[in-house]
C-alpha cells in the first residue's frame, strides 16, 4: 500500500492509499486534487471514500468525485453527509482491498466524528483521525466538551505506538509553538520542533506523525504530566483535576 498526501487548499490533506490498481482517499473537501491525481494514474480506480466528519473542508468534493468515480463513502453515523454514506461508529470494521478498518469514535471537535485505524502488510499501522488529533496539538471543541476530547485522545493515545498519525491539516509548526510555551524545558519537544522546522522550510509536510513522538511531545496526550499540569494550574488555579485541567490547556491553546 501507497500512501500520498494531497495538498488541498492553505493547509489541508487529503489522503490517499492505493495498491496499483484500487484507491481510497480521506476527508476530500476538494474534489480537483484527487480527479487530477487520478486522472495521472489512470489504471488505478476510486472505490472508496472514508469522511471522518461533516465539516465543509472535509466534505466538500464529495458530490463530484460520487458522481464521477462511483466510489462507495464510509463515514460517520451520527452526522449528515451530503451525499449517501455508509454510517459507521465504534467497534465496527469496514473491509477494502484485504485491509480490515477499525472505526473509532472520537466526539469532541464535532459530536459524530470518527477515525480509522488500520494496519497494511509489511508496513505500519495507519490512523485517519481527521481533526481529532494534530502533532502537537488537537483540534477546537466545536461541539463536544472537553471531558469527550480527552476521552477521544486517550483512545487515541492507547493505539500500538508505530501507528502513522494522518490528520487533516498542516499545522504542526504553530502547535509546537504553543506546546513549548506549554512545556519548554521538553527536550523531545525541541528536537521535535527543529526537524519539522527543516520540513517547512524545504516544503515538505510533518506529517504522517508517529504516534511514540506524539506521546512524547503533544501537551494535550501529555495533560496529566506533572509539566504540563503545572503549566496549566500557574494560568488557572481552579484547574484541580484531569477535565478541568485538558478544559483550560484547550483555552490556553485558543487564546494563545
Amino acid at each position: 500500500m501507497k500512501l500520498i498526501a494531497l495538498p488541498a487548499f492553505s493547509d489541508n490533506y487529503i489522503w490517499l492509499l492505493h495498491n496499483n490498481h484500487h484507491a481510497l482517499v480521506v476527508d476530500p473537501g476538494d474534489s480537483a486534487p484527487v480527479l487530477a491525481w487520478l486522472a495521472q494514474h489512470p489504471d488505478i480506480e476510486l472505490d472508496l471514500i472514508l469522511v471522518t466528519h461533516h465539516h465543509a473542508d472535509h466534505t466538500g468534493g464529495l458530490p463530484e468525485l460520487v458522481a464521477r468515480t462511483g466510489a462507495q463513502v464510509a463515514g460517520p453515523a451520527l452526522e449528515k453527509m451530503p451525499v449517501s454514506v455508509r454510517g459507521f461508529q465504534q467497534g465496527d470494521t469496514l473491509n477494502w482491498q484485504g485491509l480490515t478498518l477499525q472505526v473509532l469514535d472520537v466526539p469532541g471537535h464535532t459530536l459524530g466524528h470518527i477515525a480509522f485505524w488500520l494496519h497494511p502488510a509489511d508496513q505500519t499501522p495507519l490512523l485517519f483521525c481527521g481533526d481529532t488529533l494534530f502533532s502537537g496539538g488537537c483540534g477546537r471543541l466545536f461541539e463536544g466538551t472537553p471531558a469527550q476530547m480527552l476521552d477521544s485522545l486517550d483512545r487515541l493515545a492507547a493505539l500500538p505506538c508505530d501507528t502513522r498519525i494522518c490528520c487533516a491539516h498542516e499545522y504542526t509548526l504553530s502547535n509546537l509553538k504553543f506546546a513549548l510555551a506549554v512545556d519548554p524545558l521538553n527536550l523531545d519537544l525541541q528536537n521535535y520542533a527543529q526537524t519539522c522546522l527543516l520540513l517547512r522550510e524545504q516544503n515538505q509536510a510533518t506529517l504522517p506523525a508517529l504516534l511514540s513522538t506524539e506521546r512524547a511531545i503533544n501537551p494535550f496526550l501529555r495533560s496529566r504530566s506533572p509539566a504540563v499540569s503545572f503549566a496549566v494550574q500557574q494560568r488557572d488555579a481552579q484547574a484541580l483535576d484531569d477535565v478541568t485541567c485538558f478544559a483550560a490547556l484547550r483555552t490556553w491553546k485558543n487564546e494563545f
